[in-house]
């Protein structure tokens, strides 16, 4: 807070200026702002149907449900865009009597305010004049070119849907014709009366085709193996055995080897459809046994010793290998049968694969049929609705509250406007403040840290002394700075105190520190160095003692205290410090009074050259900085001014520090009194 007060005491003009430009703004706008009464009006939508309902077939139905709510669609919201309309505001604008100080409609339509009220049927209309009259003429007007246009937009829009209802309707009837007659042409092309019975009977004829085809292939591949069985036993495969008996070159045997195959392939096939007693299961069982014995006694005639057969086969070998030649002629026979079976399933597969794509194509079109169907007896119930409901799309609104006359009027908005003067006078003084700060921000403690120079005193407020010197106050403190002046190895006892700006304290300083030397025994001159405006003349009271013509005038101001004046001219300040008249004089007084200390009071480093002069001749400088008001970069320039000219900052001295709890730097530590 103290920080933020001593930023306000800088910049306190500045800020009272535009504090004064805020306010003065405000008053003339409120001044000048006219005057603005509101009227207000309530419309009502009525929740009106006229109870037309339509079967779609297996597509539901439609049913008219009158004024339907919802957050995508409100209708009170389209009502409300309907009166804030070009259209409408036009015409209450064509029949104004303030029509002239509006130059466009888009400035007009502000005066209005359509806004329809949370869950409810209600609009509410406010409507602003010039007088209470005005407004009340303007809702009145409002809501009248309200209702024509909603009646404009209804007789359009029933005209529209006419047009459009009239061949929609003949669209989706030749749409519905075209489906039925393609419906019926399939189901006539593909002989599709019931799907699913025709699929049962289809998949149990595979089923038993399947079966007969396994039963064969199971019986051929046990003819096979007693066939490896037995040619494993006689050590002759199928076509040696025959060969050993001689009955591969007769060719009788090999015609009733394969008349014995068809037979069985028979008589297996009949067993799957006849009973064993069946004739012609009989007629092929006798058949079998003759064509068996037949070929055992081929392979009886076959045991005698033969050119060509094997001698040393026995009769049981003989035996073994007409069992071996049955099996192999059982397996080709059945391996035949499974092949023959084969084509019928595959017939049948291909058959039960095309009807699904059958039952697809007449389900595809019913459904296109079922759709068109719909459709056309959707848009019949439009054409009918459209008809009847020409108030469903543009509803007719009812009038809730007429116009009223507010006495009062509701603008300008006092508080508004003075909440808005408050607020640009406090955010503009703000960015004031920080502007300025930022281009030159007060002097802070880190600042005088990094400077890295020793704080030798830190001295309270201490008001203009005029004269007074015994009332100065801070004793303590330039006690405190005496001391360590008083260590310090100074050339001849001269010390310039200096500052960067006017207003710093620097005289004050010069002043406490000139009584706390005296207090301590020593003998002090203190030279008023700023020959400009001689403030430490003026402030011993001696002002009217200084003498143009002799340039120096000397004062005792009280034992042991001594005051030395400088009066040239302005224009030749700078030539008297550097020809060396002001050491020289100085030199002479300092001899002739013989005086421990001498200090110089010079002018402020940044606005005068004759600061850095005398900073050649008096090399040890006390530099005073106020707390409340040193400028950082006035602080920063100042001292790399008096470094450039080789003078040695002995230390700071800050001035307008508070009296509480005051911290202060000595050498890189700080220390609480």
């Amino acid at each position: 807070m103290n920080r933020i007060a001593k930023i306000v005491m800088r910049h306190w003009k500045l800020l009272l200026a535009w504090n004064v430009l805020v306010l003065g703004i405000t008053a003339v706008n409120i001044k000048i702002t006219p005057r603005v009464w509101n009227s207000q009006a309530q419309l009502i939508l009525p929740n009106v149907t006229n109870n037309s309902d339509a079967d779609l077939g297996k597509l539901g139905s439609v049913r008219d449900e009158g004024v339907v709510f919802s957050q995508q669609l409100n209708p009170l919201n389209i009502l409300s865009s309907i009166a804030m309309s070009d259209n409408a505001i036009a015409k209450v604008w064509e029949n104004d009597p303030e029509k002239d100080q509006f130059t466009e409609l888009s400035k007009y339509k502000k005066l209005f305010e359509v806004s329809p009220e949370k869950e409810s049927t209600v609009i509410s209309l406010t409507v602003k004049g010039s007088s209470s009259e005005l407004a009340a003429q303007r809702a009145t007007a409002l809501i009248a070119a309200f209702r024509n246009r909603l009646q404009e937009l209804r007789l359009d829009e029933a005209q529209q849907r006419s047009q459009f209802m009239q061949n929609e309707v003949k669209e989706a009837l030749q749409k519905l014709l075209v489906a039925q007659k393609s419906l019926s042409e399939f189901r006539k092309n593909s002989n599709l009366v019931n799907s699913d019975e025709q699929t049962k009977e289809i998949i149990l004829a595979m089923n038993t085709l399947n079966t007969e085809q396994a039963q064969a292939i199971a019986e051929a591949q046990a003819a096979e193996a007693r066939m490896r069985m037995l040619s494993s036993r006689v050590a002759l495969s199928p076509a040696a055995a025959v060969g050993s008996v001689r009955l591969k070159e007769l060719k009788e045997y090999q015609l009733i080897r394969d008349k014995l195959s068809e037979v069985e392939v028979a008589l297996v096939e009949a067993r799957g459809k006849l009973t064993s007693n069946h004739p012609q299961v009989q007629d092929l069982q006798y058949q079998q046994n003759v064509l068996r014995d037949r070929l055992g006694q081929y392979a009886a005639d076959s045991k005698g010793n033969v050119a060509g057969v094997d001698s040393t086969i026995g009769e049981n070998t003989a035996g073994l290998a007409e069992q071996m030649v049955l099996a192999e002629s059982q397996a080709m026979g059945m391996q035949a049968k499974a092949q023959q079976l084969q084509p019928a399933i595959d017939r049948l597969a291909v058959k039960l694969n095309s009807l699904p794509d059958k039952q697809a194509k007449l389900l595809e079109l019913q459904r296109q049929y079922d759709i068109a169907e719909g459709v056309y007896n959707g848009i019949v119930a439009q054409a009918e609705q459209a008809k009847l409901g020409a108030f469903s799309a543009y509803p007719s609104v009812q009038v809730l509250n007429q116009p009223l006359i507010n006495n009062k009027p509701v603008g300008p908005k006092l508080r508004l406007m003075i909440l808005g003067a408050l607020l640009a006078s406090s955010f503009g003084s703000a960015a004031i403040a920080l502007f300025l700060e930022n281009r030159n921000p007060l002097l802070s403690p880190k600042d005088i840290q990094q400077t890295n120079i020793p704080v030798l005193a830190s001295i309270p407020y201490i008001k203009n002394i005029s004269g007074k010197l015994d009332q100065i106050g801070g004793e303590i403190e330039f006690q405190r700075l005496a001391s360590a002046v008083s260590l310090m190895q100074l050339d001849s006892g001269r010390l310039m105190i200096a500052s960067a700006t006017t207003g710093e304290g620097k005289t004050t300083t010069v002043l406490g520190l000139a009584n706390a030397l005296i207090g301590l025994g020593f003998k002090v001159l203190v030279v008023d160095g700023d020959f400009r405006r001689a403030e430490l003349s003026r402030s011993l009271g001696y002002q009217s003692q200084i003498n143009w013509d002799t340039r120096f005038t000397q004062n005792q101001v009280r034992p042991n205290l001594d005051l030395l004046s400088v009066s040239i001219p302005e224009a030749k300040i700078s030539e008297f410090v550097a020809r060396g008249e002001f050491e020289q004089h100085l030199n002479y007084v300092q001899a002739n009074g013989k005086y421990d200390y001498v200090l110089v009071d010079s002018s402020p480093v940044t606005m005068t050259p004759e600061a850095a002069l005398i900073a050649k001749i008096i090399s040890k400088v006390l530099f005073v900085v106020r707390s409340t008001s040193s400028h950082r970069n006035y602080f920063c320039d100042s001292i790399e001014q008096l470094t450039r000219h080789k003078a040695e900052i002995a230390g700071l001295a800050v001035n307008g520090v508070e009296t509480r709890a005051q911290g202060y730097m000595y050498g890189q530590s700080i220390v609480q009194v």
